[in-house]
């Protein structure tokens, strides 16, 4: 007999959800217009052309918050980082830290399994020029809160880039008190122990092309932030 959406584990209830979302007009255009388009290497492919919704371990303790679907990468494939150079780079890194079962990344049928991890972004459309706008990111934000709540495991938050790692802070400080941005800055490899028992939050710049062909972000910095995540997991400090 075929499931309803209330019997569904809640967790895959909230990813139906986010695939089902229209909230954003400016997101549903242009997501839709890049699935119609499509790049030239992938004019064979079938684009996923909808929000995409985060993937992994349900009882991860590991949660990586990213920016956004890329128009060609998860919104042609469908699950978060796969399918373009930042998830060759990312997924490369967790296969060699330990968290996922395969270097790489091609599509949500390849057999890539998460450990301990969990994959999303505080926004789940691609956006155009890769820049969500203020009140989108407020659209997105239910979603992200939801899975908070129910990945009770987490014990460490990886923020990729500043504006998740900015997003990922205003959401938990609706619900707890912070100390001020100012003894928080954005930086690559830095960490916070945040109050009320929420998850230790650990800063990594993306793993965006820009920034790998550039150097900002090589292997042994990836590599080393997540040594130090593995570490804290396993010891609490």
């Amino acid at each position: 007999m075929a499931q309803t959406l209330s019997s569904l584990p809640k967790l895959e209830m909230l990813q139906r959800r986010v695939i089902a979302c229209w909230r954003c007009p400016r997101l549903v255009e242009y997501r839709e217009k890049m699935a119609r388009e499509k790049r030239r290497m992938f004019r064979d492919w079938e684009y996923w052309g909808k929000p995409v919704p985060g993937f992994g371990d349900p009882k991860a303790e590991l949660l990586i918050v990213g920016l956004a679907p890329a128009a060609h990468g998860a919104n042609r494939t469908g699950r978060m980082f796969t399918g373009d150079r930042s998830g060759d780079f990312l997924f490369r890194a967790l296969f060699e830290a330990g968290f996922a079962s395969q270097p790489d990344s091609h599509d949500r049928k390849d057999g890539l399994r998460l450990r301990r991890c969990y994959i999303t972004a505080v926004l789940r459309c691609a956006p155009p020029a890769n820049k969500p706008l203020p009140q989108e990111l407020r659209d997105c934000q239910p979603y992200l809160e939801k899975e908070l709540e129910l990945l009770a495991g987490v014990r460490a938050v990886l923020a990729l880039g500043k504006i998740a790692f900015e997003r990922y802070l205003s959401v938990v400080g609706e619900h707890a008190d912070l100390p001020p941005r100012t003894k928080m800055p954005f930086a690559h490899g830095a960490s916070y122990e945040l109050p009320a028992g929420l998850p230790r939050l650990f800063a990594c710049y993306h793993p965006s092309q820009q920034n790998t062909q550039t150097g900002k972000l090589t292997r042994a910095m990836m590599q080393a932030v997540l040594a130090g995540l593995d570490k804290y997991l396993k010891t609490g400090g």
